[in-house]
């Protein structure tokens, strides 16, 4: 695939969602960091649903610590992996409340060494809390990346440092919202809706579908 195509893609998906945002509810940098903390193996509607419940009992991390590890466990024991989730959002709290002043570090090694924060975790929070231009590589996003071959790897890792190469600096903060929409929503894991692809004419999947919504 080449610069122009690429530009192309990004462009149409620019048009049609000009201020795209992760589908995590949050109205802080903490609690955008403890949503993708819980969003392991759960979905945006998951954990959604067990936020809604939590956020409203704290809303800071020394609120959380007052929670404790079964207060946070009874909020969100509806999505996966509750009972390990529960024990990082605690220490993650008495981490930023220790160390960071109860605030979520704008670092990205302060971040990463957080329990339960990985890079990619690290990267939706710098990218969506503070608009720096991360990329982070889910499932959708891996998967359209390679079946387009936009930016093509083996790994999660491979997939990012491409895309951080071949995506101009204009799109590089939306890039990673647009990528897991259209993986979630179009270019689906079972089967691609080929049909209602706004960039069907330009992606290079060989074995395309019909199918639309």
């Amino acid at each position: 695939m080449n610069k122009q195509k690429r530009i192309e893609i990004l462009s149409r998906l620019r048009e049609n969602n000009p201020n795209p945002t992760t589908e995590l509810e949050f109205d802080s940098s903490f609690e955008l960091l403890i949503a993708v903390l819980l969003s392991a193996q759960a979905t945006d509607v998951g954990v959604n649903k067990a936020t809604r419940k939590l956020f409203p009992m704290a809303r800071t991390p020394a609120a959380m610590l007052q929670l404790g590890v079964d207060g946070v466990k009874d909020c969100i024991k509806t999505i996966g992996l509750f009972n390990a989730k529960a024990e990082n959002v605690i220490k993650t709290c008495k981490i930023l409340v220790d160390q960071h002043n109860g605030e979520v570090p704008e670092d990205r090694a302060a971040l990463e060494a957080l329990p339960g924060v990985g890079r990619k975790t690290a990267n939706v929070v710098l990218n969506t809390a503070f608009g720096w231009p991360t990329i982070a590589v889910d499932t959708h996003i891996f998967r359209v990346s390679n079946r387009t071959k936009f930016a093509p790897g083996k790994t999660v890792r491979a997939v990012e440092d491409k895309l951080e190469k071949v995506i101009p600096a204009e799109f590089k903060v939306d890039a990673h919202h647009w990528f897991i929409l259209h993986g979630r929503y179009t270019c689906i894991a079972r089967k691609p809706r080929c049909g209602s692809c706004i960039i069907e004419d330009l992606c290079e999947f060989k074995e395309k579908t019909s199918d639309d919504y």
